[in-house]
């Protein structure tokens, strides 16, 4: 395939509530684990692009934050900035939305309505409700959205996503490529390396911390045989330093275990992994900290 083949090529954003699988269901459509999931709210921070190449057509997923309806600091307004750039650039929108969620923030759902972008209503989670049940919140759904196509999917068990991609396929509108037919995605090395390490933060602590941690790749060396890399955990009070190290480095030890396994496994390489820890208070809310760490369009 050539890029020159391609005929069909669009931008299509996931968007929906916290909490709906919005990352499981992109990496189920592009094949790999390019987002972070977890059964925390708030996982996705950036937007995060997925490209899925045919013989004639390239889709390029967009995955972003979920919404949040009352931002608390400057770091929330970075992400909720990035659904509205990923409604603005989109082709097709992917809504979605599960059993139990029922709440439609009322500007995205006027966003969507007027853009006159084709609105697939994406319903997942299905194989944990029954049939009555999904058919009832389909129609609820189709009176919400009524232009829209909905489909009930599990991205988790990738039941039903063909119908996804054939949906999408028909939207997809005339046009070149816009990425090379071998790139899978728009970010580096260095921020799938960041986000795995913030991702076993999320799993192995609880509370407050996972949401006041920024991760950042400091140096990045490779050679034929192994990568070395060194990252900084950023967090926003002293405390919070005492327990992501714990009791003699016990849990910052396993937070590289499982981070170098993750990492090893994605680069195909041996990796060694040096962690350290900074205090930098309100990280969240500091501009150029934010820019630092890509919360920009």
């Amino acid at each position: 395939m050539s890029d020159k083949m391609i005929h069909k090529a669009g931008f299509v954003s996931i968007i929906g509530n916290p909490n709906v699988g919005k990352s499981t269901l992109m990496n189920a459509l592009v094949g790999e684990n390019l987002s972070i999931i977890t059964s925390k709210v708030q996982t996705t921070r950036h937007r995060i692009l997925g490209i899925v190449n045919g013989d004639d057509f390239q889709i390029v997923y967009s995955d972003t934050p979920g919404i949040i309806r009352h931002p608390g600091y400057k770091l929330q307004e970075a992400m909720m900035s990035f659904v509205d750039s990923a409604i603005e650039d989109a082709d097709i929108f992917l809504y979605v939305t599960t059993m139990d969620d029922t709440e439609i923030h009322p500007d995205i759902l006027r966003k969507l309505v007027s853009s006159k972008v084709p609105i697939l209503v994406i319903l997942n989670k299905i194989d944990l409700s029954s049939q009555d049940l999904v058919s009832l919140k389909m129609a609820t759904l189709q009176d919400d959205f009524p232009d829209a196509t909905v489909v009930p999917v599990s991205a988790l068990h990738k039941f039903n996503l063909e119908a996804v991609l054939n949906h999408v396929l028909s939207y997809l509108p005339d046009g070149e490529a816009f990425y090379p037919k071998d790139e899978l995605t728009d970010k580096t090395m260095r921020f799938f390396i960041s986000e795995i390490i913030r991702e076993k933060i999320l799993i192995l602590y609880k509370k407050e911390i996972p949401y006041s941690v920024e991760v950042e790749v400091e140096e990045y060396k490779e050679d034929e045989e192994r990568i070395d890399i060194m990252a900084t955990i950023y967090v926003i009070r002293e405390s919070q330093k005492g327990i992501i190290l714990g009791k003699q480095g016990a849990a910052i030890k396993r937070v590289g275990t499982d981070a170098r396994k993750d990492i090893e496994e994605f680069v195909g390489k041996h990796v060694y992994l040096n962690l350290y820890v900074k205090v930098k208070k309100d990280w969240r809310e500091d501009e150029n900290m934010l820019k630092k760490f890509g919360y920009s369009n």
